[in-house]
């Protein structure tokens, strides 16, 4: 194996210098976006995904189509299908239509 190599990239630690976050939610990091797998306090390094499906709430007006390209909103804590300003999530990995509150999205895809 490759002296270099440091692991799959599913997971990765993210140091928390805001405030506490809980398990189940969005992180951003960077121009992408992860899922806290347990609660990270303020000030304190914790593990988050970079990979995977999760249902994630969305704009309920968007009518989401499976496949196609959503966004975070970082205001609003959701998802959008308007990219604006804002950093690509990932995809649909299933429709969610307008009146539906949250999306399931396969994250940095």
């Amino acid at each position: 194996m490759a002296k270099n190599y440091v692991g799959e990239g599913e997971v990765l630690d993210f140091t928390n210098a805001g405030a506490a976050i809980a398990a189940g939610s969005v992180v951003a990091i960077g121009k992408r976006i992860g899922i806290a797998l347990t609660d990270i306090p303020t000030n304190s390094v914790g593990a988050v995904a970079v990979t995977g499906v999760y249902t994630i709430a969305k704009l309920a007006t968007d009518d989401v189509s499976q496949g196609e390209l959503l966004y975070w909103d970082p205001a609003n804590s959701r998802l959008t299908e308007t990219p604006g300003a804002l950093n690509l999530a990932g995809f649909a990995a299933a429709p969610a239509g307008a009146g539906v509150a949250t999306v399931r999205i396969k994250i940095n895809a």
